[in-house]
């Protein structure tokens, strides 16, 4: 297919439970978009959802298009073996599997990459020198462009801000514990920062083990303890954030994933940050992801337009 001006692109946003293909116009205005769940018994079935998903985008198209890939986990560089612990396709060779299922290979990137390529361009980051997307959900993880690229990651990872170590002095200010993570190590960022990270903190404050969602709104209905709790969290999570500022330095961060959606989550981070950072370090934006939900899906779309433009992906 040759590359043209405002090329219609799709995209595949491949999580655990679903595989969401989105259909875009050559303003990257979405058209329409199909959700099926994802299969979790076989690469075979994998693939072929993916190959289903991939007729039905050309099929709405009327021909054929670019398609990016966002999915969790990573495609190594050098070997193309995909490495994810929530799809059946862990060990599988990507191109290759790809192309006998829909004909050709497809770009792939992780999730969170996506998330900062997608805010990037015509996002929350556009202009940005160095851009950070920083995913906190049930997981954390983000990703990072330069001047709007997808920045080179020499082992395909994204940034593994969530299984990087919570600081000693961190925890000794709260008084917790080593906390167990799902990677099988103890005192990752994520046990602390990610959703269920969130009840337990309510949990270690003697609020019970809340969620997200009911901890922010006993807070915004003046209960004390509930505020403090998210006033822990927060901290924590400026943990995370002095990290990425002083190994990666980005001007914007963009927040996505669930937690992103508590009411002022980026205030109350702007706010907690100033005392984690090194004095004279310069204060990153913090913003909300322009596309929200749809944003990573969107970064897939680019990604295969950017692929087809013969670009390095």
């Amino acid at each position: 297919m040759t590359k043209r001006a405002g090329m219609i692109c799709g995209g595949l946003d491949i999580g655990g439970t679903k595989i969401e293909a989105r259909l875009f116009d050559g303003a990257m205005q979405p058209l329409d978009s199909r959700r099926v769940p994802t299969p979790r018994g076989s690469a075979d079935a994998f693939f072929a959802a993916v190959a289903d998903q991939v007729g039905w985008l050309r099929a709405a198209a009327g021909a054929d298009l670019p398609v990016g890939i966002a999915m969790t986990g990573m495609v190594e560089p050098g070997t193309g073996i995909a490495r994810t612990a929530n799809l059946p396709i862990s060990g599988q060779p990507m191109a290759a599997r790809l192309t006998q299922a829909v004909g050709r290979p497809l770009p792939v990137m992780n999730d969170s990459m996506a998330l900062a390529y997608s805010e990037a361009n015509g996002g929350a980051a556009e202009g940005a020198a160095a851009a950070v997307g920083l995913i906190l959900g049930t997981g954390v993880a983000a990703g990072f462009c330069v001047d709007g690229a997808p920045a080179p990651r020499f082992g395909g990872l994204p940034i593994e801000i969530g299984h990087s170590g919570m600081p000693a002095r961190a925890l000794a200010r709260h008084g917790l514990g080593l906390w167990g993570c799902g990677c099988g190590r103890a005192g990752c960022i994520e046990a602390y920062v990610a959703g269920p990270g969130v009840a337990r903190i309510a949990e270690h404050l003697g609020l019970g083990p809340e969620p997200a969602p009911r901890l922010a709104a006993r807070a915004a209905q003046g209960e004390a303890a509930a505020e403090q709790a998210l006033a822990v969290w927060a901290d924590l999570a400026a943990e995370a954030l002095e990290v990425l500022q002083m190994t990666i330095d980005p001007d914007v961060v963009v927040l996505g994933g669930g937690l992103s959606q508590m009411p002022g989550v980026a205030e109350r981070l702007a706010a907690a940050l100033p005392a984690r950072l090194m004095a004279g370090t310069p204060l990153p934006t913090l913003r909300l992801a322009r596309f929200g939900d749809a944003s990573g899906v969107r970064g897939a779309a680019l990604l295969g337009r950017r692929a087809a433009a013969g670009a390095n992906v």
